[in-house]
């Protein structure tokens, strides 16, 4: 016969729904804590208690010291009875746990069993019901309206409730409390009061487990769900695919007449639904997303800035239809098909394409047949005049709009693949570590830093993208134009936070001793070019123009370094030399020839950049000896340009130009 304790700890494990090995563990701890307050022993001190799973009779054992003489009574112990608790090898100041267990406990020591019992009952079955209901989440459960306030309402899930935010209500349906609903698993979340958990009733997958339970064949996996676009309340549209051969998608969802989808119809409120079958061809299934109107022409292009575009062409009687109350039928095709659908009428869309005849990518057949062109437009004066027009005249809309628009379409859409393509072989170009970089790397101007997150560049790699894809790519962004473009070109120049494996990505060309390159005149041109322009956009303040004086004078030694260097054919080239690249010859004296050599004295080398009382500031003074040198060579007598680029293993930390290139 089992035990009164057997009786009632079976009891709380089956209305609980807890494991027997939670609720043990729960009363064994529970007993400890009513030890320890009984007695008053240190927190330190080991407690621990055993209870028999078939009398319910506990055993209590506290950790105690081996003494020759007792104390403190719930610390020590005596040897002799330490050997008859079980350690017959224990010696003076050996600790172990003896039985210590009480007849009785105080009532205070009681009490706090009964709390910390219920406690860890409590937590064991909050745990139970958050494991429970964290599983169930996305199906369907049935529950009771328990009650109704303004924000959410309270669903009874029978040892739980559910939370129904307004949000997730349909709009229109009345709840009343005690009302059966079937409602939809969105979140399970854990708190401290226990597992909080929301559910939905205008969840799309609401509909999702509505089919699956009405219709044995999407249950067993003949028919599949591919899409689900839903206004709860209204409307939806479902598009299905039958994964057997054989079996009607649409007429298993429908039902012997109807009998299917009129039980879901009804669970919804009267929601209208409609079901149609999913194609592979995405011209096909948006034509059949947009039922019940009829289709004349799908064109699809795609591009960069708009996403997937479908222009649904349909006759002038099924617009409306085709649009929809308030759009929404149109709404829902898209978001059935995951295209932005731009629907027009037959007519609407042959008047534009008899503007668009002188388009290149129109079908040239379509263009020169005059009387072609001649019927559709005396159909469009018919339309004009509010005349009917007959199936006749549709057919010579829909030559004209499929030849001309439907080819324009076409063109677009294969420029968007070819351009497609050339972005992914930019792509591969640039390294990795690019695209993890922030775009802060770079510390760029804050305008021009803003402009380009504003246009959704925040990496290096992102960048280096859209400066890889020319320079039109770049200037097509809002509010950047060529002096930014050479403020970001030269910031990326100078940047060095690359690894070595970058800087090998980056360094694909092979390594040419500096003597034997001789540079080809297109790229020294375009070297040129490019110095002529970092000097004009970084060592000039965008607001301060150049002034003229400084522009005949740059003319005037550029036309001097000129006229000696084509006096000077014989003398064999040389590399100038610097003492020290580390000082700034902008700020030093001007380099002038030996003067054993009778030469004529040369203009100053003057830097195309603000004079000097407009440097007001280090940081512009600063700004304005960064980048290049202009300097007299002594050796040669020549006027030469150095700039400071980023040193590689393949180019020094300089590289020289020719003024006359200048």
């Amino acid at each position: 016969m089992k035990s009164e304790f057997i009786l009632a700890f079976n009891e709380i494990c089956e209305q609980r729904g807890l494991p027997k090995e939670e609720v043990f563990d729960a009363l064994k701890t529970a007993l400890v804590s009513a030890y320890r307050r009984d007695t008053n022993i240190s927190a330190q001190q080991k407690v621990s208690v055993d209870i028999d799973p078939r009398t319910g009779e506990p055993t209590i054992y506290t950790e105690k010291e081996v003494v020759d003489s007792i104390f403190d009574n719930r610390t020590e112990v005596l040897l002799e009875q330490a050997k008859r608790e079980g350690y017959p090898e224990a010696v003076y100041g050996d600790l172990v746990m003896v039985d210590s267990t009480t007849p009785t406990f105080g009532r205070i020591a009681a009490q706090t069993a009964k709390q910390v019992l219920l406690q860890r009952v409590r937590e064991a079955e909050r745990e139970q019901l958050y494991e429970d209901f964290s599983g169930r989440e996305g199906e369907l459960v049935n529950g009771t309206v328990q009650s109704v306030s303004g924000q959410h309402l309270t669903i009874g899930l029978g040892r739980t409730e559910a939370i129904l935010p307004k949000s997730q209500q349909v709009p229109g349906e009345r709840y009343r409390a005690h009302d059966k609903i079937r409602v939809y698993v969105l979140e399970v979340r854990r708190t401290n009061r226990g597992p909080q958990i929301f559910v939905s009733r205008n969840h799309r997958n609401l509909l999702r487990r509505l089919l699956e339970l009405e219709v044995p064949e999407i249950y067993n996996g003949q028919v599949e769900i591919k899409s689900i676009a839903r206004e709860a309340g209204q409307r939806s549209k479902v598009a299905v695919l039958a994964l057997q051969p054989g079996v009607d998608p649409v007429g298993a969802c429908v039902g012997m007449r109807g009998v299917r989808i009129q039980s879901i119809v009804r669970e919804l409120n009267d929601e209208k639904i409609d079901v149609i079958e999913w194609d592979s061809n995405q011209h096909t299934f948006i034509a059949k997303a947009l039922s019940p109107a009829r289709v004349s022409h799908v064109f699809l292009e795609e591009s960069f800035e708009d996403g997937k575009t479908a222009v649904v062409i349909v006759p002038d009687d099924q617009l409306s239809l085709a649009i929809g109350r308030e759009g929404q039928n149109a709404r829902l095709a898209a978001k059935l098909t995951g295209w932005r659908i731009d629907i027009k009428s037959l007519t609407e869309a042959a008047a534009e394409s008899l503007n668009n005849l002188d388009n290149p990518a129109a079908d040239k057949g379509v263009v020169g047949n005059e009387k072609l062109l001649e019927a559709v437009k005396q159909v469009l004066a018919k339309k004009e005049a509010g005349r009917p027009i007959t199936s006749e005249d549709y057919y010579n809309l829909d030559r004209l709009v499929g030849g001309v628009e439907g080819k324009i379409i076409a063109s677009r859409a294969a420029a968007f693949e070819a351009e497609r393509k050339v972005r992914a072989e930019a792509r591969k170009a640039i390294p990795d570590q690019a695209w993890q970089l922030n775009l802060d790397v770079l510390d760029l101007p804050g305008r021009i830093h803003n402009l380009l997150l504003d246009a959704e560049i925040e990496t290096l790699g992102a960048l280096m993208m859209t400066l890889s894809l020319g320079e039109d790519a770049f200037l097509n962004i809002k509010g950047l134009g060529e002096k930014a473009l050479e403020v970001v070109q030269e910031h990326l120049a100078n940047f060095d936070g690359w690894d070595d494996e970058a800087v090998a990505e980056l360094e694909t060309e092979p390594v040419v001793e500096e003597a034997e390159a001789q540079p080809e005149a297109a790229e020294l041109e375009a070297e040129v070019e490019e110095v002529v322009a970092v000097v004009e956009a970084v060592e000039l303040e965008p607001e301060v123009e150049e002034e003229p004086a400084v522009v005949a004078e740059i003319e005037e030694t550029a036309a001097a370094a000129e006229v000696e260097a084509e006096a000077e054919t014989a003398e064999e080239e040389q590399e100038p030399v610097l003492d020290d690249l580390t000082q700034s010859l902008i700020d030093s004296p001007v380099v002038k020839a030996p003067p054993k050599q009778k030469q004529e004295p040369k203009p100053a080398v003057v830097i195309a950049r603000p004079t000097a009382p407009e440097l007001d500031t280090e940081e512009e003074r600063r700004r304005g000896r960064k980048g290049k040198q202009l300097v007299l060579d002594e050796e040669t007598g020549e006027v030469v340009v150095k700039r400071k680029r980023k040193g590689s293993r393949r180019r020094p930390e300089w590289e020289e130009y020719d003024i006359d290139d200048f």
